[in-house]
């Protein structure tokens, strides 16, 4: 029996932390998974009786880059900070976190509440300054290998993207074939819609008249799913303001092949937690500008018209 484990310890129960960071982790890795499971067998072999013993496996699937979204790592956290918990099971540190402010935070309720921290390699006290301290290492080098395989897989797309080869889900009226090039969609109602919404704009210069002139006419547009039951299906609906929006500011439906349109931004919520969101990027600033690389709807003049018209008409309307 290891000697930092005390009837103290036994006394509460032992949670056992259980994260894939994805979900395609989850179906394709499944020895790591049940791995993490069997610590249950460690937990009783280290004086825990069944009873006492708690898995938390609702965060299987979500990355522990940050708190937000893990609802088993928040209730952690709780309960630790209450002294509810004995010791804290995960089969390696960056299972609980790979942010050193959730990391830190949580060995710092640890350290004040007695629990121990208990992975393959052993049995921490983060109260313990050579424990505390071993602890907070393993912490920063989970944090550093998210930041290398981030950089790695950024550069990767990055290199396939600047060949023009990067495949990401394109927008209605657009598809792949079976070489892996953009064409046309084949369906010729789904072209006649989206013909349709460019000539509309042309003549009015309003999305908000396309979607006018497509609801007096009784006319759907289509939206292709993505994901789930229904995905590669198309799904037809009344046209809206925002699709025209996202039509006439796509630069794929000019031939133009693109990457990084977009980038994430991080902010911190009334809550204290960080949420991402999406924020378009300005056209100077994108990675990657291939123009005539596929077949398109507009022309590239035509698209930089309809950016120039869809610019004045916002100013307009404010």
């Amino acid at each position: 029996m290891n000697t930092k484990i005390t009837p103290q310890h036994h006394s509460k129960p032992a949670y056992i932390y259980i994260r894939q960071s994805t979900l395609a982790q989850v179906r394709h890795h499944q020895e790591s998974t049940e791995r993490q499971y069997a610590l249950r067998d460690k937990a009783l072999a280290l004086g825990w009786p069944d009873t006492s013993i708690r898995i938390l496996d609702r965060d299987l699937g979500q990355s522990g880059a940050q708190m937000t979204g893990r609802q088993d790592f928040k209730t952690l956290v709780a309960d630790v900070s209450m002294g509810q918990v004995g010791a804290v099971f995960a089969l390696e540190v960056s299972r609980l976190a790979r942010s050193n402010l959730d990391w830190h935070r949580l060995l710092e309720l640890c350290a004040l509440t007695h629990t121990l921290v208990i992975d393959a390699d052993g049995c921490y006290d983060p109260g313990d300054f050579n424990d505390g301290l071993l602890l907070g290492l393993k912490g920063t080098m989970a944090q550093a290998e998210l930041h290398f395989l981030r950089g790695r897989l950024q550069g990767g797309k990055l290199n396939k993207a600047q060949k023009g080869e990067l495949r990401f889900p394109l927008p209605v009226g657009l598809c792949y074939d079976d070489e892996g090039r953009i064409v046309l969609d084949p369906d010729d109602e789904v072209r006649g819609a989206v013909q349709l919404v460019f000539r509309l704009f042309e003549e009015t210069g309003s999305a908000y008249a396309v979607v006018k002139r497509f609801a007096e006419d009784g006319l759907r547009f289509p939206k292709r799913a993505y994901g789930g039951a229904w995905a590669g299906r198309l799904i037809w609906g009344s046209l809206r303001h925002e699709r025209v929006l996202g039509l006439i500011r796509n630069p794929s439906y000019a031939g133009i092949y693109v990457f990084g349109r977009y980038q994430y931004r991080r902010r911190i919520t009334p809550q204290g937690e960080v949420h991402q969101r999406v924020q378009p990027v300005p056209k100077a600033d994108w990675r990657v500008h291939l123009p005539d690389h596929h077949e398109g709807y507009i022309t590239p003049e035509d698209f930089e018209r309809n950016q120039a018209v869809s610019a004045q008409r916002t100013r307009l309307d404010w």
